[in-house]
């Protein structure tokens, strides 16, 4: 297990080098440059923005500049803000929390429920509540993330007034759980509801093929009741696929965020990414964009490590 385990990290690594490559390509292709906001200022001049482009090093070749980048990513820096000069892993650390807490927290809940829908879904198929659950996802799928999160906003916010409209905490309640558990209702019931429409379909796809295959029909010939070959034989085969898939969707526990940071105000990654995005804070995107990778890379590892306890056919070696 140590031995693949290292292996496919060592197969990363040219993974990781080519995005870094393509990511530092494309972002220094983007018009205007991350010193494009200064020239909104009438008091700033040319001059000025030219000691500013020496000063950080964008007036060297972009080779020189991606080497540099590569140095402070060893480093453990992961480079410095272009406003502030801080080290982009400690802003990226400050908002890491607040993004686990709410994707974190949204995907447990849908996987949970969407799984739960998606085996009624299954062991019921063509029922009236197939039928209502297959509406219900479909429905909530065919609309937008921010849709929702509008609305809800607009209706338990400023019509009922039950909930906050966005952020963590009230001015002065830093650190209060009761009025952060209040903050993140809304998001949380925005994310879980876009979630477990599309978990509940996948769950109810891979129970459907199970629950049509011989071994499941011979285990019912053989007079075991429904619920022990469902959790029994049908289970331990239908989730394999889900464990692949949600080590797949790992990065999405942030990057999904985007959206639904961005409505509700909520200090995340996602929020971060969207932020620096206006102020073209290319170190901030580069770091985003690598920790989204090195995710993709672990959600990938985690996924095989977790099939291969579930199903002893498979052997990692």
């Amino acid at each position: 297990m140590l031995g693949y385990v290292v292996r496919r990290i060592l197969h990363s690594i040219p993974l990781v080098f080519g995005v870094s490559v393509i990511g530092f390509g494309i972002m220094h292709l983007a018009p205007g440059g991350p010193l494009s906001v200064y020239t909104l200022n009438g008091s700033i001049t040319a001059a000025d923005i030219e000691r500013l482009r020496v000063s950080l090093g964008l007036d060297q070749p972009l080779h020189v500049q991606y080497f540099g980048w590569v140095k402070s990513m060893l480093e453990g820096s992961w480079g410095y803000t272009l406003f502030g000069g801080r080290p982009v892993l400690d802003v990226i650390l400050e908002r890491l929390p607040a993004t686990i807490l709410l994707m974190g927290t949204s995907t447990a809940l849908a996987v949970l429920i969407g799984t739960l829908l998606g085996v009624l879904g299954a062991v019921r198929r063509y029922s009236i509540f197939d039928y209502l659950a297959t509406t219900g996802a479909m429905l909530a799928l065919s609309f937008p993330t921010f849709w929702f999160g509008l609305m809800a906003i607009y209706i338990f916010a400023i019509e009922l007034r039950w909930l906050p409209s966005g952020g963590m905490y009230d001015f002065g309640e830093e650190g209060n759980v009761l009025n952060l558990l209040q903050h993140l209702i809304l998001p949380l019931l925005v994310l879980t509801l876009v979630l477990v429409a599309s978990w509940s379909r996948y769950a109810r796809s891979s129970f459907l093929e199970v629950i049509q295959q011989d071994y499941v029909r011979t285990a019912r010939s053989k007079g075991l009741s429904g619920s022990r070959v469902l959790w029994r034989h049908a289970f331990p085969n239908a989730v394999i696929p889900l464990i692949a898939l949600l080590g797949v969707q790992l990065p999405t526990l942030f990057s999904g965020a985007l959206v639904a940071e961005t409505i509700f105000s909520w200090p995340g990654m996602g929020r971060l990414f969207v932020d620096a995005l206006s102020m073209k804070e290319y170190s901030v995107l580069m770091g985003t964009v690598m920790f989204t990778a090195l995710l993709v890379i672990l959600g990938n590892l985690i996924a095989d490590i977790a099939i291969a306890l579930i199903d002893p056919r498979v052997k990692l070696s």
